[in-house]
């Protein structure tokens, strides 16, 4: 799930022109050398964290929708990549209203996805291939079809009356009550205040058994946890330890900033303006990233801290601001989350060199010196390509996204499709719209379905994906050349311009644990920047065009300590960039990227 506030800010991005030609690797392709085993940190320090959505990565028994078995099954191409850990999407039992994310049970597998006994099959697999599994874990909110939930909403003395969010309103003709509120009157009782769902309308709903309203941030299937209630926090944390006891490696904690609300049930500020839905534009100070949220987080970091194996905590962290995020990591306690997702360099949704190296930079300097996690792609965001993209030079345009994710002081998180070029693919009519949300915000916001088509695995029929006759989301229309078949074939493709930049950082010493710094500092067109060498080892360059002119940089990487005169090209997709030997006069083609070693 995502905050949607922030989705309606990317309507603007639609899909662009068809690929281009790919650019050429100057690199040549071999056998992997072998990933030295260091003891420098725990294992997601230097992770590549690979996202697979379920229902589109594979299906392996042919009713159109993908499965456990399908994922299993892919192992060994996610082990080609130097994957080191599989982020699952929501896989539990659920009636399916926001695709998994509203669920009825935290502790078995939904049928369609598969049993116990195939997750348990895929986490010993990955195993063999040392792929770690990592849970999608939804705290904020569950179905209102889980247990916990009904028997809550069946009256108000029940032993879980108190496990949800409920008001009883206030009359519909009390002072101050808006026309907003009006628009929801039951029984003579509004909504207590404005606050609204983020997909769409009020966020509170009235329950007629009860006669009370419940609260619920996203769709109204989905009800918000009590977390006042210290019952919750130890059922929740119950389910957490059935699967880390199963071997997961951690949790991505999904909308985890907003397990409190203003105990006060403030209104929230009027921002002006209506969103794509008609609601009016209003603030989510009252019910988003309240203090109380990290008394929480730190609770579930003992718990996860009691297992061994550093197992890790990833949240869905869209926040304003790096100091937000620094609290999210506990500060210099580091007593919280491991792996806050830094939207603040992934998300800026334009190719700005300056603003790149301001964000960068400050991931190196005002996190505490905790481990940056950067991420330009998922589930619930138009993808990269698009958002960056110009129509024109879109491939070299990923390959510079991709170079700044894999080559900088960073934990990676991908997500399936990105390594080959997959484009965001939205609905053409409001009938093929299976995200509700996308049905509410028609036109204007067309849903999430664009960026979750199938995975295209070859140029058969359905990319590889699936042999029904219908697939739940049509696949893609490139996908006859936009394919890992097809990409792991060419030498130059942006598949294998992936491989290599994971295989560097998997295996370069400067790459993996090197210090970074920024290189021509005021340069508003090239980002450049080195990570310095280890033990004496080379340092490594980059140099990453951000424009659609050539431009020639000279970088002075001994004002950074770094020794050496000369450079010897490890990677490039500029062919006159290939025999580059010296960090003086390096000529950049449109959004070229050029990787050298300092000798």
């Amino acid at each position: 799930m995502v905050r949607v506030r922030f989705i309606r800010n990317l309507i603007q991005f639609q899909p662009v022109a068809a690929f281009i030609a790919l650019a050429i690797c100057a690199a040549t392709l071999g056998a992997k050398p072998a990933i030295a085993q260091q003891n420098d940190g725990p294992w997601w320090k230097h992770a590549v964290i690979y996202e697979i959505y379920p229902r589109s990565f594979q299906d392996s028994n042919s009713d159109g929708v993908g499965d456990l078995n399908g994922i299993t099954s892919r192992l060994d191409y996610l082990h080609s990549l130097d994957i080191n850990a599989i982020w699952l999407s929501p896989i539990y039992p659920s009636p399916q209203v926001d695709f998994g994310y509203d669920i009825s049970n935290y502790e078995n597998i939904d049928t369609q996805y598969g049993t116990l006994a195939d997750f348990d099959n895929l986490l010993a697999q990955a195993k063999k291939r040392h792929i770690r599994i990592i849970m999608d874990l939804v705290m904020n909110h569950t179905s209102d079809k889980h247990p916990w939930f009904v028997e809550s909403a069946s009256s108000r003395t029940n032993p879980k009356a108190d496990w949800y969010c409920w008001n009883d309103g206030v009359p519909v003709n009390s002072p101050g009550v808006t026309a907003y509120q009006k628009k929801y009157v039951h029984d003579g009782m509004v909504p207590p205040n404005n606050w609204q769902s983020e997909f769409g309308g009020s966020a509170w709903e009235w329950d007629p058994a009860r006669k009370q309203f419940y609260y619920h941030k996203f769709y109204k299937q989905q009800p918000d946890l009590n977390w006042r209630n210290p019952a919750v926090e130890k059922a929740m944390f119950d389910a957490v330890r059935f699967w880390l006891d199963r071997g997961v490696a951690g949790f991505r904690l999904d909308a985890i900033t907003t397990l409190f609300e203003d105990p006060q049930l403030r209104d929230e500020p009027a921002l002006g303006g209506t969103d794509v839905y008609g609601d009016p534009n209003i603030s989510d100070k009252y019910t988003d990233n309240l203090p109380r949220v990290h008394d929480v987080v730190r609770d579930l970091r003992k718990v996860i801290d009691s297992y061994p194996g550093h197992r890790v905590l990833i949240g869905e962290t869209y926040l304003a601001s790096v100091q937000d995020l620094n609290r999210w990591y506990g500060g210099a306690a580091r007593n919280q989350l491991q792996l806050p997702m830094d939207m603040q360099v992934g998300m800026i949704n334009k190719m700005d060199a300056s603003l790149f190296r301001k964000r960068i930079h400050q991931a190196e300097t005002d996190i505490s010196g905790n481990q940056p996690l950067f991420v330009f792609d998922n589930h619930d965001n138009v993808r990269s390509w698009n958002r960056y993209g110009d129509g024109v030079h879109d491939q070299a345009i990923a390959r510079v996204l991709a170079s700044v994710l894999l080559t900088t002081r960073s934990t990676a998180l991908m997500y399936n499709g990105e390594e080959i070029g997959m484009v965001t693919t939205p609905p053409k009519t409001k009938a093929d719209v299976k995200d509700p949300i996308g049905k509410l915000g028609w036109p204007k916001f067309k849903g999430r379905d664009g960026e979750r088509t199938p995975m295209q695995w070859s140029d058969t029929k359905d990319a590889g994906f699936s042999t029904a006759a219908t697939t739940w989301l049509p696949v893609a229309s490139d996908y006859p050349t936009v394919n890992v078949e097809t990409e792991s074939a060419k030498p130059h493709s942006l598949l294998n311009w992936y491989k290599q930049l994971i295989s560097m950082r998997a295996t370069n010493p400067a790459l993996r644990d090197g210090e970074q710094a920024m290189l021509d500092k005021n340069n508003p067109s090239v980002l450049s920047y080195v990570r310095k060498g280890v033990n004496g080892g080379p340092s490594i360059v980059v140099a990453l065009n951000f424009t659609a002119q050539p431009q020639t940089v000279s970088l002075d990487a001994g004002a950074e300590g770094v020794s050496g005169s000369t450079v010897k090209t490890l990677l490039t997709d500029a062919q006159s960039l290939a025999h580059q030997s010296s960090l003086q006069n390096i000529s950049l083609p449109p959004f070229a990227s050029w990787i050298g070693s300092v000798q």
